[in-house]
């Protein structure tokens, strides 16, 4: 494991973002992160960069975009049963990602990658076909563990804040700001080998293609999915899961080819 994880440094350098000493306004990116590779993948104010994964435009209600943030209107807590999950319009293989977020009391919601499209939704306990529901991919979850029934469901936490939504549970030694405080979640993908991050530590790691992976996979509700998350690439998704979740910072460095 040692290997990978240099490996990555290697790739992705230890450039820091911003400091206590060095702050900059949300949603821009400082003269350093310019120089590194940082990019915005939401400039803020505009919906430029993102549509709904079932067409080409931006949602026309569900989301709203104000001072700065983007956030997800309360809908009664179904899945996409709001404006939908947005993505971006861009498809990303090798990254790091880094979104800020904040939740209300009993809110669900996620950040998913290698996120598919043109896969079907599939129904929230049966991993059947479903005619509604949020879009296919690897999630990062957010969730109220203290309030949302779904922090029980699954197994062994695999669905409580910062785990690998209905694989793996994040560590129990997370530390989540308070309910209405920003948390920032970190998506490291380095080829198969992926991070998950909370408040600048990292709560989680798994090699896509593995055994263990495939394990993990056959004993969830995404088994019937052949390859599930084992895809070369694919979009970034903000969930819409019907309770009000806000979003700012959301900002992406790739790689250079080599």
């Amino acid at each position: 494991m040692r290997h990978v994880l240099v490996s990555a440094l290697l790739v992705f350098g230890t450039t820091s973002l911003v400091t206590a000493e060095n702050p900059a306004p949300p949603n821009t990116l400082t003269a350093a992160e310019k120089a590194a590779g940082w990019q915005l993948l939401w400039d803020g104010h505009s919906s430029e960069g993102w549509r709904s994964p079932k067409t080409g435009s931006f949602p026309a209600r569900g989301w709203e975009m104000k001072d700065g943030v983007l956030t997800v209107r309360p809908s009664g807590g179904g899945e996409s049963s709001g404006g939908g999950d947005i993505v971006t319009i861009e498809r990303f293989s090798r990254f790091d990602l880094r979104v800020d977020f904040r939740i209300t009391e009993r809110a669900n919601s996620g950040i998913k990658y290698l996120v598919q499209p043109d896969l079907s939704p599939i129904d929230r306990k049966t991993g059947r076909p479903a005619a509604v529901g949020s879009a296919i991919g690897l999630e990062f979850q957010i969730l109220d563990d203290k309030r949302h029934p779904d922090a029980k469901m699954g197994r062994d936490g695999n669905r409580t804040i910062g785990s690998l939504y209905d694989l793996a549970a994040a560590a129990a030694t997370k530390a989540p700001e308070p309910i209405g405080e920003w948390n920032t979640a970190r998506v490291l993908v380095t080829g198969n080998h992926v991070e998950h991050w909370l408040n600048g530590v990292k709560i989680l790691e798994y090699e896509r293609g593995s055994r263990a992976f495939r394990d993990l996979v056959a004993a969830s509700k995404y088994k019937d999915i052949p390859g599930f998350g084992e895809w070369p690439d694919g979009h970034i998704l903000l969930q819409d899961h019907g309770d009000r979740v806000s979003f700012r910072n959301i900002k992406i460095r790739v790689p250079q080819a080599k």
